[in-house]
């Protein structure tokens, strides 16, 4: 599977394809006779290129000098053959050798052959009857002999009983000529449908994004599927509506199924395909009636445009489009998704991913939207681009809250400002929760945490976390990321679209608007601070995060947490907390304290199911009084704890794998235990001013990977540390870094 890129250079739609048949027009006339050609055939032209259809015809009576070969091959370029029959059509060689190649190009590629019986019966043409079937026999003797003669009459028997047991029409059947070529002309839109679909009223940033159809240019006969992925309101549905409108003419069939997220079950689905496609009313039985009869069948030989929007079963896409054998050559089918897994199961020959509008197109789509005009007019310039920047890129959003803003006040704009920054439009919620409601309970918990805690951490860090707290992450953050909830950016970060964390955050606001103690979890200072003040907490909180000044002085009390039983995650910045820490959950798995205000950590804290405590900036000169067992711990940062003097005895963290201390200008020990850690990875100790040894058992780690020590100004290392062949990494000296991979 390819990444298809969102700069490629512009593709016109006439070179969309190479892939054989290459449609040059969309009506081929076949007819034998020059009086035919006058009168009935002409009519029928004329009408066609009035319809504006694209229509070429048999040049047997109507302009001499074409060449058979050149004309055999406008037959392979057209999706649609009209073969006039009359009594006078099996008389030269010619118009048969054409019927041979409209049977063929049928039979193979799928192209649509509508037969019409003029002034003759089907059943003569079928057969070879009478004088149809005596001119048929002159008209090969004219052209062969022997063995030669055999085998043509033979292939235009074949091609003249297939061609006449089709669906079509006879004159006889209507009242004149005109009623019979207006039917014809109808049908022949019909099968066309030459409509566009609408777009959007301002289509900004729409080419470039368009160009990806660049990507399957080369695809040749293939059958191509093409995947576009992206977060709910990125524009998916407006991308696959520009791509299908540019090519669309280049297939013989066409489908644009949209929001099949929200259609019927399967059957409904292959009925809406089949009938799209084929341009029938079909009724499908089961699934199975669908796919084996119908779909394989209808679509074997064709050459299709399928487009399916919003897809978020892989069900649906195995019942619609399970196997490209279903399909003909040059097919392209295209599906929109909020789940790239699906594209993965489906094995799409490309992936799509959407990009949100830049700056400038951002500002520009929503200016268009608020004022009718491509920039905002200057005395709303400062709130037009405040809102923008709300949106994050997202067209959704920008066009409905400039549709909203257009014609309001200034004042009007100033409050709708201010609300968005605690509550987001019900509208653009509304489409961003759909791919939050399709996961299971524990990705919705791993979502949700992410939203409150998690964004800008490590993501290996916080797996860690909430696998300790039985969320499945390792598999839960994956499907997070296909599903376009979360990303990864620089350095392993995980990080999410501004409006994708208010929606998490306004769900858990509505698990219980009113009473904040009952939601499951807490961010918004002002509830935090309610709730603890007034011991309202309850056993439905799992995660809280309060962060109060550096210069606060409000303490809080412990018991407080009493009823939080069931807490998970706890985040506080610079707050002060007295009494029992007994009261606070066993659950805990982990605890974020920056200026953790005390000289110790209190022993009866209960910490042993904790995976990861985070200390930085605090005030702690003892880790602990007395040597403590967290026989789950995994991650200990005491960085910047200028007041440190030592670190705990390690002996009961057996299971600590990062352990940073970065600026601790204090430390002048470090626990000789250190040596016995053998599931320790990294170990910081940069910017310890003050440490002069390091415990020379550090060398016997064999799993230590990265070691840090610059800015150890007063630390003195053997050269046996310097050696040890397990270490990726060694940076030992701040002015002169010094990096060893062996």
């Amino acid at each position: 599977m390819e990444f298809a890129s969102s700069s490629l250079s512009s593709s016109s739609s006439s070179s969309f394809l190479t892939s054989e048949p290459h449609f040059i027009h969309d009506v081929f006339i076949n007819f034998g006779g020059e009086e035919i050609g006058r009168r009935f055939v002409s009519h029928l032209h004329s009408v066609l290129l009035q319809a504006q259809v694209k229509t070429f015809i048999s040049q047997e009576n109507l302009r001499e000098g074409m060449k058979l070969e050149e004309q055999l091959r406008e037959i392979g370029g057209t999706k649609i053959t009209i073969i006039v029959f009359s009594k006078s059509y099996a008389e030269t060689t010619r118009c048969l050798l054409e019927l041979e190649k409209i049977i063929e190009c049928h039979q193979t590629f799928g192209q649509i052959v509508v037969p019409v019986f003029y002034e003759i019966n089907p059943w003569d043409v079928c057969h070879q009857m009478d004088d149809f079937g005596k001119a048929l026999r002159e008209a090969a003797h004219k052209s062969y002999s022997g063995e030669q003669l055999d085998h043509a009459l033979s292939k235009w028997n074949r091609a003249l009983t297939t061609a006449a047991v089709m669906t079509g029409w006879e004159l006889r059947n209507f009242r004149h000529d005109a009623a019979l070529v207006e039917r014809i002309v109808i049908h022949v839109k019909t099968l066309l449908d030459y409509r566009d679909l609408f777009i959007t009223e301002y289509p900004v940033g729409l080419e470039s994004r368009v160009e990806v159809i660049k990507c399957i240019e080369n695809q040749s006969s293939k059958v191509c599927m093409i995947g576009i992925w992206g977060m709910g309101g990125s524009g998916k549905t407006t991308i696959a509506k520009a791509i299908y409108n540019r090519i669309y003419r280049e297939f013989i069939g066409k489908s644009f199924i949209e929001n099949i997220r929200y259609e019927g079950g399967y059957v409904a689905l292959q009925e809406n395909l089949l009938s799209d496609v084929l341009k029938s009313k079909l009724k499908v039985k089961s699934v199975e009636m669908g796919i084996i009869t119908m779909i394989q069948n209808g679509f074997s030989r064709k050459k299709l445009l399928i487009v399916l929007d919003d897809v978020n079963e892989s069900a649906k896409l195995e019942n619609l489009c399970g196997s490209r054998e279903w399909f003909g050559q040059g097919t392209v089918i295209i599906v929109t998704t909020t789940d790239f897994h699906l594209l993965k199961q489906l094995r799409v020959n490309y992936v799509y991913k959407m990009h949100l509008l830049n700056e400038n197109e951002s500002l520009e789509l929503f200016s268009w939207h608020a004022f009718r005009e491509a920039k905002p007019r200057k005395e709303w310039s400062l709130l037009a681009r405040n809102v923008v920047d709300y949106c994050g890129g997202l067209p959704l959003a920008l066009q409905f809250l400039g549709s909203f803003l257009c014609d309001r006040t200034i004042e009007v704009w100033e409050s709708v400002l201010l609300k968005l920054q605690r509550i987001p439009p019900g509208e653009i919620l509304s489409v961003l929760k759909i791919s939050f409601e399709d996961l299971r309970d524990t990705e919705k918990d791993i979502f949700l945490d992410v939203c409150c805690f998690f964004i800008g951490k490590d993501r290996d860090y916080v797996t860690e976390i909430l696998n300790a707290c039985g969320l499945h992450a390792d598999i839960g953050i994956t499907v997070l990321i296909e599903r376009g909830l979360i990303k990864v950016e620089r350095k392993n970060k995980l990080q999410m679209h501004c409006l994708l964390r208010d929606m998490g955050r306004e769900i858990i606001h509505q698990e219980c608007s009113k009473e904040p103690g009952k939601r499951s979890r807490l961010w918004l200072q002002d509830d935090v601070k309610d709730v603890l003040k007034e011991n309202s907490g309850t056993e439905a909180i799992q995660g809280l995060y309060l962060k109060l000044h550096s210069s606060s002085r409000d303490c809080l009390e412990a018991r407080a947490f009493k009823e939080m039983k069931r807490l998970r995650l706890l985040q506080l910045d610079h707050v002060q907390l007295s009494g029992d820490y007994g009261h606070i959950s066993k659950q805990l798995r982990w605890i974020c304290w920056r200026g953790f205000p005390y000289k110790y950590i209190p022993i009866n804290f209960h910490l042993e199911n904790v995976i990861a405590i985070d200390f930085k900036h605090s005030r702690l000169q003892l880790v602990w009084e007395q040597r403590v067992v967290l026989e789950r711990l995994k991650f200990l940062n005491l960085s910047h704890s200028k007041y440190l003097i030592e670190t705990p005895d390690f002996s009961g963290l057996p299971s600590l794998e990062q352990l940073i201390l970065k600026d601790c200008p204090s430390l002048i020990k470090v626990h000789k235990s250190i040596g016995d850690l053998s599931n320790i990875v990294l170990i910081n100790l940069k910017d310890c001013r003050s440490l002069r040894y390091i415990p020379r058992k550090v060398k016997r780690l064999r799993s230590l990977k990265t070691l840090i020590l610059s800015g150890c100004s007063k630390l003195r290392l053997g050269k046996d540390i310097m050696q040890v062949e397990s270490f990726s990494t060694i940076i030992a000296e701040n002015r002169k870094l010094k990096q060893a991979s062996f």
